[in-house]
């Protein structure tokens, strides 16, 4: 169902469309005109300065509104979740690669030397990724996840609030 003009949010809308389509249309003639060694015209650069003021005066709003829209997906999520299925869908290479940074750590050296050490390396690893993975399906970790991202959103909401 269209919007009557005589709506306020309709003219609202018309006004800001034509606000933009005249500050492209000046944008296009400055550029034009500048190009062939011309000086921009009064009308094109009291159009730019005026877009200027409507996008300086629209930015905080629309940043503060997107903000708040991806901080309600954000604390949304079962992150945790998330990692723990990345975790066991490359459980066996994550495995591999602690045991050989295991070897390789020069304060894990000595494990060289000791019988059976690639067994002991082995359900280290497996023993490292269960604790992992049962400390990602706590659902203290996820309150903890909550926690920051809802710590952080809110620094970043009045870091955004506070530029003006």
């Amino acid at each position: 169902m269209p919007l009557a003009l005589d709506h306020p949010v309709a003219l609202a809308l018309w006004i800001a469309l034509g606000v933009v389509v005249l500050a492209v249309l000046a944008a296009v003639a400055a550029r034009w005109l500048i190009k062939r060694g011309l000086r921009e015209p009064f009308v094109v650069r009291l159009i730019n300065r005026a877009s200027d003021r409507i996008v300086e005066t629209v930015k905080r709003p629309i940043t503060i509104a997107v903000l708040d829209e991806v901080a309600s997906v954000l604390q949304t999520g079962n992150y945790t979740r998330n990692i723990a299925s990345a975790l066991e869908e490359n459980r066996d290479e994550l495995m591999e690669m602690v045991a050989e940074k295991i070897k390789d750590d020069p304060a894990a050296g000595a494990i060289n030397l000791v019988p059976f050490h690639d067994r002991i390396i082995a359900l280290t690893s497996q023993t490292t990724m269960r604790v992992i993975l049962e400390v990602l399906a706590d659902p203290r970790t996820d309150e903890l996840v909550s926690d920051l991202l809802r710590d952080n959103i809110t620094q970043i909401r009045r870091a955004v609030r506070d530029q003006a």
